[in-house]
């Protein structure tokens, strides 16, 4: 190192090579020194370490004063050389301790660079001196410049062999497999009837995706989706699981499909062709929410059930006023591709959507929520809180024309980067337009407390605590209140075996299922295995 010293002191050239000591990029390592005040390297996705532009006057680095030992070098560099760049926050760090990779690849950039001025017939800038001292650098770091070449070399190998094997220039494509193993662990008897589906089953939900992107700001969407998992039936749509089918058939279709764009900086559109839910428009602010495949294994734990009024076609913004509150618009028709007589894009069941997201600070988000849907019952609750807006006209039909209104707040707050305590409220006023016209009302809670990262990087534990949609009120006749509450108690433990495998054992313990006490508390078990590609 002696003679490394007398190199930088004999040429102010040789200094352009600390430029570029910072960056990790070009020779492949960073550096092993430990000092307390070493900054990151360049790869560190903290903006302040990232390099910059070249400057045009050494003063604009706010770290180097003229009465540095080699400001005078650094100036003359930026005048002859031209080859001086900082750092965002207008910095230098001179100081920080390099490798011999990262001096090499400082080094070979600074050769480009004399070898640009050359060409170009500035060659009088370059000063013999320099010469022979840039000469005598890389004969010395003859070995590790041969190293960056060959890494270089490789990586332009393996790069061309990825862009001619790529599925598309365009599209990534990705899939995702849910295994699930369920069972009733506990409970016999729910509403007089004795519980059939006490078989374990192993169901599965499997999905390939398609993200395209035409502009690198906007993605097209494209999910299909098979599903034969289905939920244990208690006699009550509590405790359903959300990754649950609808039928329980293993038939294929396209289960989402929509556009994502922006629209100016600070307002993004997204259309919905099919399969659109509440968490394509806006965020249900849990942490739990994994859309099935992560988080929270019920339909009541994963979101608060208002949102469950929102599915189908249509369209949906965000503006975001300020990186602290934005506002969610959304309309979805559950009825858009049917043109028979009331249905329809318009004329059919649909749930629009408007939500005010706050973000106070990086650990705290609430959502202010207002839904106004037709035709849209509850997807989870008690009997009577899913199926309240029903009733018989007066010919003895069923009839099912209502429409709702829902309010929801959501929040979540992190204590500590291992402690997220969330939960919510909703209210949804239900009334019949036609027969024996009523209302009703329907209360949910819950609250949840999440651990990311235990035991694990990547792991999640979650307890949830509440009570699922209730009917509290009803003035439709025939139609009663729920007598009782049903406390939902789940618990589950998200354990990331690998980058693509993640196994999630959990249960669902129900108090006095359907809000009724004369029903035997249920426990659902179900074991679920999530593997991503």
């Amino acid at each position: 190192m002696q003679n490394f010293c007398k190199y930088l002191l004999v040429s102010p050239a040789v200094c352009c090579a600390m430029l570029f000591v910072n960056t990790a990029a070009f020779a492949g390592e960073t550096s092993a020194t430990s000092e307390i005040n070493q900054p990151q390297v360049l790869a560190s996705p903290d903006t302040n370490t990232q390099i910059t532009g070249q400057v045009t006057s050494v003063s604009q680095f706010s770290d180097v004063q003229p009465t540095d030992w080699a400001f005078q070098a650094l100036q003359s560099l930026v005048e002859r050389y031209g080859c001086i760049a900082g750092y965002p926050n207008s910095t230098y760090r001179g100081n920080r301790a390099l490798t011999r990779y990262e001096f090499a690849a400082g080094l070979n950039a600074c050769l480009d660079r004399v070898n640009e001025l050359i060409a170009t017939a500035t060659s009088d800038l370059v000063s013999k001196q320099d010469l022979a001292t840039l000469q005598k650098l890389q004969e010395d770091f003859s070995a590790e410049l041969a190293t960056l070449r060959g890494r270089v070399d490789a990586v332009e190998a393996k790069t061309a062999e990825l862009e001619a094997n790529q599925f598309s220039t365009t599209t990534k494509l990705q899939g995702q497999v849910v295994a699930v193993v369920s069972d009733v662990l506990s409970g016999n008897t729910v509403n007089g009837a004795e519980i059939t589906d006490e078989n374990t089953t192993l169901g599965v939900r499997a999905r390939i995706e398609l993200v395209t992107s035409f502009t690198g700001k906007d993605t097209l969407f494209t999910r299909i989706q098979a599903n034969n998992i289905l939920s244990p039936n208690i006699g009550t749509p509590e405790g359903n699981l959300f990754f649950a089918g609808e039928d329980g058939t293993t038939n294929t279709a396209i289960d989402a499909l929509f556009y994502r764009f922006p629209l100016g900086e600070k307002t993004e559109v997204v259309a919905i062709a099919n399969a659109g839910a509440a968490d394509d428009l806006t965020s249900t602010v849990n942490i739990f929410d994994g859309d099935g495949a992560f988080g929270a294994l019920s339909t009541f734990g994963t979101r608060n059930p208002i949102y469950g009024q929102i599915n189908g076609a249509g369209l949906g913004v965000t503006h975001e006023f300020s990186d602290k509150l934005a506002l969610s618009l959304g309309y979805l028709s559950g009825t858009a591709n049917d043109p028979t007589p009331n249905n329809g894009l318009f004329n059919g069941s649909y749930g629009a959507l408007a939500q005010l997201t706050v973000k106070p600070s990086d650990r705290i988000s609430i959502g202010l929520t207002y839904i106004n849907s037709y035709n849209q019952p509850l997807l989870t609750g008690s009997n009577a809180a899913t199926l309240a807006p029903l009733d018989i006209d007066d010919n003895g039909t069923l009839d099912s024309r209502f429409s709702s209104n829902s309010y929801g707040v959501q929040a979540s707050i992190g204590i500590t980067d291992k402690i997220v305590l969330g939960g919510w409220a909703g209210y949804t006023n239900s009334r019949t337009l036609t027969g024996n016209r009523g209302e009703v009302d329907i209360w949910n809670y819950a609250v949840t407390l999440g651990f990311p990262d235990l035991g694990k990087e990547g792991s999640l534990a979650g307890i949830i605590a509440g009570v699922e949609p209730r009917l509290t009120s009803s003035n439709i006749a025939g139609l009663d209140t729920d007598p009782d509450t049903s406390y939902h108690l789940e618990a589950f433990y998200q354990y990331k075996l690998s980058d693509n495998i993640t196994i999630t054992p959990g249960v669902i313990w129900l108090t006095s299922p359907d809000h009724n006490n004369n029903n035997d508390d249920v426990v659902i078990g179900a074991l679920r295995t999530t593997f991503s590609f």
